[in-house]
């Protein structure tokens, strides 16, 4: 048996391999698929195998997977291509008879009712409609989204978005989930099962403000625009259109509250608490 993760050489995937090792998973029984070898050298160095792949070449994941092997997808970056993209691997992986094809989702699945959610929604049906064993990944976001751009938050004195002031989210840190998905991918009992995985507890952009404002010094506010608003900033900084659509479309749904729920799937998966969001802005700030 190996433990095959596709999109290994992301930041996901390079963590969930960095766990699958602590957690005494031999290096050759892990498999990495890439898109490149120099991308996948350093995890190579380490004695995990590699099988070079491409979601849009389906015929790359020819002999990709066996029978006896449990497989984490790890979805493509390419929003709005990304279901049929993943064909490419559900095929194979039906084609080979995996003993395990893992999904990382959105938050909801089949309810999740914002843009974002669409490919994620449709890869799910695709993989129950394969007959494979499953186990679903639903991943809220991820806390490290809200600080990629926290230089750029300090230097304007502000957190702009369309969220609707007081609304709640319960994001995690990335190494949270991949924790997870480690867990799933090396121990028994997750078969045909869907986890809900987010934060502990939710925080609003106000808080997330004022947090940045206190490990600072610096007066940080949340401002809350219009989506038409935001959607004029977003274009006017280059981001294409249908892009931009869709980061306001999730702006709105988290002032819907979806993505507001703690049903501590994550927390339990893991055997400890999720990372709380003055952590991640913490570890931001050092780096």
């Amino acid at each position: 048996m190996s433990i095959v993760i596709t999109g290994a050489t992301g930041q996901l995937g390079r963590l969930v391999i960095t766990d699958l090792l602590a957690a005494g998973v031999p290096a050759d029984g892990i498999t990495a698929v890439a898109r490149s070898a120099e991308k996948a050298a350093d995890l190579v160095a380490k004695g995990v195998g590699l099988h070079i792949a491409d979601y849009d070449r389906p015929e790359t994941f020819t002999g990709a997977f066996r029978p006896e092997d449990r497989v984490l997808l790890v979805p493509s970056t390419d929003v709005g291509r990304r279901a049929a993209q993943h064909v490419a691997v559900i095929d194979a992986a039906k084609e080979a008879g995996v003993a395990q094809l893992a999904y990382v989702g959105a938050f909801g699945g089949p309810k999740a009712d914002f843009l974002l959610a669409d490919d994620h929604r449709e890869t799910e049906q695709l993989i129950l409609d394969s007959g494979l064993p499953y186990t679903f990944l639903r991943n809220n976001w991820y806390s490290e989204v809200y600080t990629r751009d926290l230089a750029g938050n300090i230097e304007r004195g502000a957190i702009v978005n369309n969220v609707a002031p007081g609304s709640h989210i319960a994001t995690a840190a990335r190494a949270d989930y991949a924790a997870a998905a480690a867990v799933v991918m090396h121990a028994d009992g997750h078969l045909n099962k869907a986890y809900e995985l987010g934060g502990d507890t939710t925080w609003t952009f106000e808080e997330f403000a004022e947090e940045v404002t206190r490990q600072t010094g610096k007066k940080i506010v949340h401002t809350s625009l219009t989506a038409a608003e935001h959607k004029a900033i977003l274009t006017g900084v280059g981001l294409p259109e249908g892009f931009a659509d869709i980061l306001v479309d999730m702006d709105e749904g988290i002032g819907r509250g979806v993505l507001a729920a703690t049903p501590g799937d994550l927390s339990r998966l893991i055997g400890r608490p999720t990372t709380p969001i003055a952590d991640t802005i913490a570890e931001a700030l050092a780096s």
